[in-house]
């Protein structure tokens, strides 16, 4: 079997790298899926529908279109791998885990520990928190069955 692991959250940062590399270093059988992980294209993913003047209504329409990407790759995915980072608040990953818990589908937090507080609610509904991008791989070849 293939799973689709779905790559949610912080963008700023090589993390998503690490874990492909690490699955491909192990051999894992195991997909990837993410969001737009460009701020720029994401930003301007409803442009497409007409200019708006102002910014709610730009960033009202890059979001439901981008949320086409999002929910449907949440749904068809396995196990979905939610970073949170210390720069900046990732609202959009802790919707993530929130769509994640709302349809059953098993997700592993990854963040630091100074921000396990903020988290407590993400994290209970988590399967596992992880610390660092190796230790998702090795959560990954054991669920996998690697």
């Amino acid at each position: 079997m293939n799973w689709t692991v779905y790559l949610s959250g912080e963008i700023h940062t090589d993390w998503r790298e690490k874990i492909m590399q690490g699955a491909r270093d192990n051999e894992l059988p195991v997909v990837f899926t993410s969001a737009v992980t460009n701020h720029e294209a994401s930003d301007a993913a409803g442009d497409v529908l007409g200019v708006e003047g102002e910014g709610f209504w730009r960033d009202h329409k890059s979001a439901k279109v981008n949320g086409i990407r999002t929910r449907t790759l949440i749904e068809k995915c396995d196990i979905a791998i939610v970073r949170f980072g210390d720069k900046y608040k990732q609202w959009n990953a802790a919707f993530d885990a929130g769509c994640c818990a709302a349809l059953g589908k098993p997700y592993i937090t990854l963040h630091d520990d100074d921000i396990i507080h903020p988290l407590k609610e993400v994290d209970g509904a988590a399967m596992a928190w992880a610390k660092t991008p190796g230790q998702v791989v090795d959560l990954l070849k054991y669920v996998t069955g690697s």
